[in-house]
């Protein structure tokens, strides 16, 4: 049996738990804050720490805020900041996150084959039908998205730093600090324009809801957004770190 470690790293908090083959948690997730400022080689640390309290594993997937092709950092938003989301940018910090083979450097520290991803990517691999045009977007600190189309993983595209409003970006209009401003029912209606906005620009046969906040949407409006959008479970951001495998070498065939 290949048991993979799945780890969700997120603006906040950094979650991590044992899969067997089928996608079953083999131990209960454990959570740790975010540390900030945040380097690679405390980012490797905290997984290695994060790892070494669960039980071992035959391969590692992490999920990671930002642009990442081909297990390098090409951009990520919270990790090049002085004190976590929306602080300034330290210059050393994006020097040292910018081409970073986040890849390479896990599966050196950890000793076993390793795939890192876009945290959305993840969170998608495990809700996900593979079949059709399928949307993960999911709601957190900020907001993160993947597209799938019959199970293939698209390249990655960050919606979150395009503009939304007056010039503001969707990662600002619907984040949690924005949540906490408005509250729980407008910020759901918020998400509800959101999603009526990007509809014509996608065309999904289904929008999956996902990340921390997705539980806070309001029933009524999650009822008017449609039939096909479902808000899905936080934990997927875990139990898509098995199905990652699978989707991402859909992928490579796929370009083949």
């Amino acid at each position: 049996m290949v048991t993979t470690l799945a780890i969700d790293c997120g603006g906040g908090g950094i979650k991590a738990s044992v899969l067997d083959e089928a996608g079953t948690m083999r131990a209960r997730p454990l959570r740790v804050p975010t540390p900030y400022p945040l380097p690679p080689a405390l980012f490797v640390r905290t997984l290695l720490d994060l790892g070494g309290r669960l039980p071992t594993a035959d391969r590692i997937t992490v999920g990671v805020p930002g642009m990442i092709r081909h297990g390098v950092v090409v951009s990520t938003p919270h990790y090049v900041t002085r004190n976590g989301p929306r602080t300034r940018v330290d210059p050393d910090l994006l020097a040292e996150w910018s081409g970073w083979d986040a890849r390479g450097a896990l599966a050196d520290a950890f000793g076993v084959p390793a795939l890192v991803l876009n945290d959305a990517e993840v969170h998608g691999a495990g809700v996900v039908a593979g079949t059709g045009c399928e949307l993960v977007l999911t709601l957190g600190t900020g907001l993160g998205s993947a597209l799938f189309d019959g199970g293939v993983l698209a390249p990655h595209l960050e919606l979150s730093h395009a503009p939304v409003r007056w010039g503001t970006t969707y990662d600002t209009y619907v984040g949690e600090p924005e949540r906490r401003r408005l509250g729980d029912a407008f910020w759901s209606r918020r998400i509800r324009q959101v999603v009526d906005g990007l509809r014509p620009v996608f065309r999904w046969d289904r929008l999956y809801l996902g990340g921390g906040n997705s539980r806070l949407i309001r029933p009524e409006q999650l009822t008017r957004m449609g039939d096909d959008v479902v808000v899905v479970p936080n934990t997927a951001g875990i139990v898509g770190g098995v199905r990652a495998w699978e989707l991402s070498a859909g992928r490579r065939d796929a370009r083949t």
